[in-house]
């Protein structure tokens, strides 16, 4: 497995970024692995490896970087209040130049597949992984929502909205009673992949809560392997 911390320039700026991607066997598919709001960290980094070793290209950006040079968190109330701030540097407007840019790095690199990406989003990025699929439908076929927050917005770009354009096939994982993406968001996001024809699976986890993922301390063993076995299914069936 190879893995390397290289910068992606953006019109935003230098955006950290690391790519794990498999040593033989390429060029491998490309897929857009978006942090959580508590940042690149190791446990991210493992589910990184662990997908790139099934055969892909992984990209995992450092969303923050509009007001934050690289740095791993922690939990201290000085870090949770910073990552609070800087959540709304990252909107599914701009995310699609970061994309852009990611992509544009990976044609030249003869380790990544050209054509078709995957994106895959978890907490603030479930959203950005759907409005990319929006925004970039020659490219983006499968897009996956972890534990998605703040699906449904009072606002234009919100991740429900526009969905006519999207050709991916989009998978969520949403908690029931998760504050940040709340019950009664759930049919609105639903009805819009139904009225816009989008090919979609959602599973409502009810025995984990949101951060159910990457270990830590909301880990969920079986919701989270749930959420493996359907990326892997989602990414076969389409990449």
């Amino acid at each position: 497995m190879i893995e390397r911390r290289i910068e992606v320039t953006t019109d935003d700026g230098e955006m950290t970024t690391f790519v794990v991607h498999p040593e033989h066997g390429g060029p491998h598919p490309v897929v857009l692995y978006l942090m959580d709001a508590p940042g690149i960290r190791p446990a991210l980094m493992d589910m990184a490896s662990r997908l790139a070793s099934a055969g892909y290209y992984v990209m995992v950006p450092f969303l923050f970087y509009r007001g934050s040079e690289f740095k791993e968190f922690g939990q201290s109330d000085a870090d949770m209040h910073r990552r609070k701030e800087l959540m709304g540097t990252v909107t599914p407007t701009n995310i699609v130049g970061d994309a852009e840019a990611l992509l544009a790095v990976a044609e030249e690199d003869p380790h990544a597949r050209d054509g078709d990406v995957g994106a895959i989003g978890f907490c603030m990025s479930g959203g950005l992984a759907v409005a990319l699929a929006r925004a970039l439908p020659e490219r983006v076929v499968a897009a996956a929502s972890i534990h998605g927050a703040f699906m449904v917005r009072d606002r234009d770009d919100s991740p429900h909205r526009g969905l006519d354009a999207v050709r991916a096939e989009i998978y969520l994982a949403w908690v029931d009673g998760d504050d940040t993406a709340p019950p009664e968001s759930i049919p609105v996001f639903t009805d819009a992949l139904e009225n816009a024809g989008v090919r979609y699976e959602m599973d409502l986890i009810t025995d984990a809560v949101h951060g159910f993922a990457p270990t830590g301390p909301r880990y969920h063993r079986a919701s989270s392997e749930l959420h493996w076995e359907r990326v892997h299914s989602l990414l076969r069936r389409t990449l």
